[in-house]
């Protein structure tokens, strides 16, 4: 085993162990990353705990997407140094790592500025993380954002049951990294890399543990997850939807999603595959950003308004019943009245059933930072105000759509109360249901009886027979679509 740090502490069984705190920020990639790099750390010899004040190492798994970002990580960083600070005082050592996307845009000045940290590592390269750990133990510190030229996914552990039960019913699965679209408001491409396509055999083989170890749920995640391409066993070449295919295929597995899409790189295939996968869920995230024709051009989106209504109606007619979520930014430079109406005439078209919607903030080395006319912040958060009551009234009537209608609950969690249980619709809503309902893991049919603000109330639901034949063992078939 490689030592990581300078010291360990024995527990009560007289064992050294070591403990290592991971706060992760941003999108469901990073909740994904920090999982693999908790895997690789176990394999040194690390146990995960969820108070810092435990931890021998902290690791800040950093987002760079939103304003401000990087400032919050110092915020945090700060208060991290007094902790360390009382530690050393007790003769307790303790590491600090900063990874993610912060990691990878600001490297060296990270340590410049924050000093209590020991290690910075960026999104590319965190399967080096033991072994940079170990020159930290050195006394050294350490910068890892260099890309490296082997696969990254190669060199991580291989995920083991235990470490999958821990994380419940439902996982993501990285098959998609980095971007080459360049959207003139956004640092991805800067600090994820271009787009890189996970080999057929390796997501096959971690999906097929996922399922082994009881996994009932699993969410595709790339940057532009739907550029995913690759060979399948014959050689032949085959997108997204070819891959979901061999996924449906994998017992155990009941439902599959995938995010995040780019418009364009939605193709006949994939529209195909939400047609004929009845383990595909009825719930797409297709972000459009703008309604103005004049600002997708600013923010080179490559596609129109109208190209983006014409791929959902092409969409809709493979899966009627496809709920959709999209991404806006508003207050994007030159943005007019003119410009913000064209977006909201857009939503009021599409009606999405969720959406995430944001005021434009300039990120350093992007070409929108350079852009003249931006917008003034009062303006923006007006429009952003309107916009969110409008996004919110959609979501609101979507949900109250449900109501009176018998839907499938995947079962995930216990509720708040030991009478209740937490599920999942199959377009993405928590549900919560009578704990009678089913166990977790099932997937149960209940009648929705209400809303709640965030959620949706269940009443009701037996086990189908055929799940209960199977609540203790890997089902042969995914369960049946929603009609």
């Amino acid at each position: 085993m490689t030592d990581t740090t300078a010291a360990t502490r024995p527990d009560e069984t007289g064992i050294n162990t070591r403990k290592v705190f991971i706060k992760t920020y941003g999108c469901q990639m990073n909740v994904y990353d920090s999982q693999r790099m908790g895997d690789a750390l176990a394999r040194d010899g690390y146990e995960p705990t969820e108070v810092i004040e435990d931890a021998d190492l902290v690791l800040l798994n950093t987002c760079h997407i939103r304003e401000r970002a990087a400032e919050k990580i110092y915020s945090e960083l700060g208060r991290i140094k007094l902790l360390k600070a009382e530690k050393a005082e007790r003769g307790v050592e303790m590491r600090v790592a900063v990874a993610g996307c912060v990691a990878q845009a600001e490297g060296q000045e990270i340590i410049d500025r924050a000093p209590v940290v020991d290690l910075v590592i960026g999104p590319q390269t965190y399967h080096r993380l033991p072994e940079a750990l170990a020159r930290v133990a050195r006394g050294d510190k350490v910068v890892e954002t260099d890309y490296a030229v082997e696969d990254k996914f190669r060199h991580l552990p291989k995920v083991t049951a235990p470490q999958i039960r821990t994380r419940g019913v439902t996982a993501f699965l990285t098959v998609q990294e980095g971007c080459d679209k360049f959207c003139t408001f956004c640092v991805v491409p800067y600090t994820r890399g271009s787009e890189v396509s996970r080999p057929l055999a390796q997501i096959m083989g971690e999906a097929r543990a996922l399922a082994a170890a009881g996994v009932r749920e699993v969410t595709l995640l790339g940057q532009n997850v739907n550029a995913w391409s690759g060979q399948d066993e014959a050689g032949r070449d085959i997108g997204l939807g070819g891959l979901l295919r061999a996924l449906a295929e994998i017992p155990g597995f009941a439902r599959l999603r995938y995010t995040t899409s780019h418009p364009r790189d939605m193709d006949d295939d994939l529209i195909a595959a939400h047609r004929d996968l009845p383990a595909l869920m009825p719930y797409l995230h297709l972000p459009v950003q703008s309604g103005s024709d004049r600002i997708l051009k600013a923010m080179n989106r490559r596609h129109t308004g109208a190209d983006y209504l014409r791929l959902l109606d092409r969409i809709r007619q493979a899966r009627p019943d496809i709920a959709l979520s999209g991404d806006f930014i508003v207050g994007f430079p030159g943005e007019t009245d003119a410009d913000f109406e064209d977006t909201m005439k857009l939503v009021s078209e599409v009606r999405y059933a969720s959406a995430f919607s944001f005021k434009y903030s300039a990120r350093p080395g992007t070409p929108g930072a350079t852009m003249d006319d931006h917008v003034d912040e009062a303006v923006k958060s007006e429009r952003l105000q309107r916009l969110q009551a409008l996004l919110r009234e959609h979501q609101v009537d979507f949900a109250e759509s449900l109501v009176g209608r018998d839907i499938d609950v995947l079962v995930e969690k216990p509720g708040r109360y030991p009478h209740q249980r937490v599920g999942r619709s199959p377009f993405l809503q928590p549900v919560v249901l009578d704990a009678a309902a089913g166990e977790i893991g099932d997937i149960v049919t209940v009648r929705i009886e209400s809303t709640l603000p965030n959620s949706l109330l269940a009443t009701g639901g037996a086990v189908p027979a055929a799940e209960a034949r199977h609540r203790n063992a890997v089902p042969a078939e995914p369960i049946r679509k929603i009609a």
